[in-house]
């Protein structure tokens, strides 16, 4: 069975639809990667998964139960932890702390049981010796790690990543590479959305290319990337038909 399937979902505004008709699913441990260029509706995709907003039509099942109609809340419960791609930590309180508040809510656990789970993410992300740091004086990569330790701290069966890469260096990408393997290590499931391509090819299984709002692409990364289609949509690039 499937961690996660997504059956035909769409979404619209209006006359815009956002998401049009998008399935794909995630096996427990699997990663899968998302691409496409600005506004392909890829992170409306993450906001359906989550509870943030609603389908107009399809379906989304996580665990074995539609939670199409459930609200954010009750999505991140079950077991599902987002990241945002612009970090907003709460600056005036600790790594821990911050760490402290996904254990806590994220899954309603008894105190004791929140502190042991904050240590155990911060050392899994890399952040244990910033523990005691404010988060607002955290560099940039410090911050990508904790968006992704307080979704980590709540403890869910499938993680969303939304660009968290962006604006990072080369090597700071590399550790971020290295921090996410890590975690799925741990055994989570993972759905990425990710314009640093090499980033992705390094960690996930499988990729998927949006493009308004339609899966035009899925299968094994290297392959997707070589594909003429995905050239000419993703990359810019015109190629030569025969």
């Amino acid at each position: 069975m499937a961690m996660l399937e997504m059956d035909d979902v769409s979404k619209h505004y209006g006359r815009l639809r956002v998401t049009d008709a998008v399935s794909f699913s995630v096996s427990a441990g699997e990663a899968l990667g998302i691409i496409g260029p600005n506004g392909a509706g890829k992170t409306t995709i993450f906001n359906l998964i989550a509870g943030t907003v609603a389908p107009d039509s399809g379906r989304i099942v996580f665990d074995g139960v539609d939670v199409s109609a459930l609200p954010a809340r009750a999505r991140c419960h079950r077991g599902i932890g987002r990241s945002f791609q612009i970090p907003h930590p709460f600056a005036g309180m600790s790594t821990y702390e911050n760490v402290l508040v996904g254990a806590a809510f994220g899954r309603r656990r008894p105190e004791r049981d929140s502190a042991e789970k904050a240590i155990e993410v911060l050392e899994l992300t890399g952040l244990r010796r910033k523990a005691n740091v404010l988060a607002g004086q955290l560099t940039l990569l410090e911050r990508k790690r904790l968006e992704m330790a307080r979704a980590l701290a709540s403890g869910p069966k499938l993680l969303l990543l939304d660009e968290i890469a962006g604006g990072l260096t080369e090597p700071e990408c590399q550790e971020l590479v290295a921090a996410i393997a890590e975690v799925r290590k741990a055994g989570v499931s993972i759905i990425w959305i990710e314009h640093v391509v090499h980033a992705l090819l390094a960690v996930v299984d499988r990729i998927a290319v949006i493009d308004f709002g339609r899966k035009i692409a899925e299968g094994e990364p290297h392959a997707v990337m070589a594909s003429r289609e995905v050239a000419e949509i993703y990359m810019g690039v015109e190629t030569t038909h025969d």
